[in-house]
């Protein structure tokens, strides 16, 4: 275990990549109430497991991060009232971020971003005013007019938290057909058929998975062949598995490890790069929980919980080796690396 302490910054969200024999890390923070610049990239060394500093790249709130496949664009947004999403370009020799431009997300405080398969639409979701819409991506990578905007409606049965829609997540199937919608606010994960080549959510098509009420949607991931779902609720720290087909998701299994009086529990969910194990972060008891994948029925089955050695494990992301998970604990400022032992068989 390596811990690297960061004073200046309220971390957020982590991404790993690699550029020949340099390895680079980000770190998207707070800025707001912090003395944080912005995305702060890290040098990574895979045999000590260490952090070094290396640049930054001054924006306001850039609480969640989107890399392009080639690692050469990294695409934020900016969590505000009044959102927004940023391009930058990666400068893969000097390993410094530079801006390109920013788009309005026409709603309050966007949390989520991501890309399509092929690079060539940009998701987004408005946690707070409960709407996402999507950008193209323009061939000199810069972020396009906004092509389409999704409002949801409802509510969940804790108003104090679920008056109003909250999204949480968008993520696009593996095969590129659907875009996936974890709402905290309704409890349910809404799917919207996508059109990849004209850049457009079906949304007379469109269905959705449910949860137990006031569990909160608000991470998904899928399996690399596409069958199975591993959702994370926030409110619960309930993690579901859910079998994929044709866009469809059904619930096949549930489990909750943790005391029932918890809140705000679930943050993040990952699969290791082999997809055997399946890891989630908790905030309520700062751990990341451990599960094993059966590759047969897609369902987990619970190892055990390791601290974060910190406060308030936000996000957390696992090296492509597979050898390390590195988690970025939110409160206490600090991002921690854990050594994974892949020899161990359980």
């Amino acid at each position: 275990m390596r811990k690297w302490l960061i004073s200046l910054c309220s971390l957020f969200f982590l991404y790993s990549f690699v550029f020949g024999q340099t390895q680079y890390l980000l770190a998207g923070t707070y800025t707001e109430k912090s003395t944080s610049e912005g995305i702060y990239v890290f040098e990574f060394d895979p045999l000590a497991g260490s952090l070094t500093k290396h640049s930054i790249a001054k924006t306001g709130n850039p609480s969640f991060l989107a890399v392009s496949k080639d690692g050469g664009f990294v695409y934020s947004v900016n969590e505000f009232d009044e959102g927004a999403v940023s391009a930058f370009a990666f400068d893969k020799k000097a390993g410094t971020l530079n801006f390109i431009n920013s788009q309005k997300s026409n709603g309050s405080s966007p949390c989520y971003v991501s890309l399509d398969k092929k690079g060539k639409w940009l998701f987004f979701g408005n946690y707070s005013s409960g709407d996402l819409g999507l950008f193209p991506i323009e061939s000199n990578h810069s972020i396009g007019g906004l092509k389409q905007f999704v409002k949801h409606s409802g509510s969940g049965p804790i108003l104090d938290r679920q008056g109003s829609p909250h999204v949480h997540c968008t993520i696009v199937s593996n095969d590129n057909k659907f875009l996936y919608v974890p709402d905290l606010g309704i409890d349910k994960v809404m799917i919207y058929p996508f059109n990849a080549t004209t850049g457009l959510l079906d949304e007379r098509k469109k269905i959705f998975a449910t949860v137990d009420p006031g569990g909160g949607p608000r991470h998904i991931i899928f399996s690399k062949n596409n069958n199975y779902a591993y959702l994370i609720e926030e409110m619960s720290g309930t993690v579901s598995v859910f079998e994929q087909k044709n866009g469809t998701l059904k619930l096949i299994q549930k489990v909750n490890k943790l005391d029932s009086k918890v809140s705000n529990a679930g943050g993040d969910i990952h699969l290791s790069p082999d997809g055997r194990f399946l890891y989630v972060s908790q905030r309520s008891n700062s751990s990341i929980q451990i599960f094993k994948v059966n590759s047969q029925s897609g369902k987990i089955g619970y190892i055990g919980s390791q601290s974060t050695l910190g406060n308030f494990p936000r996000n957390f992301t696992i090296h492509p080796s597979g050898n390390f998970l590195l988690v970025a604990n939110q409160l206490s400022n600090d991002i921690v690396t854990f050594k994974i032992n892949k020899k161990q068989d359980y």
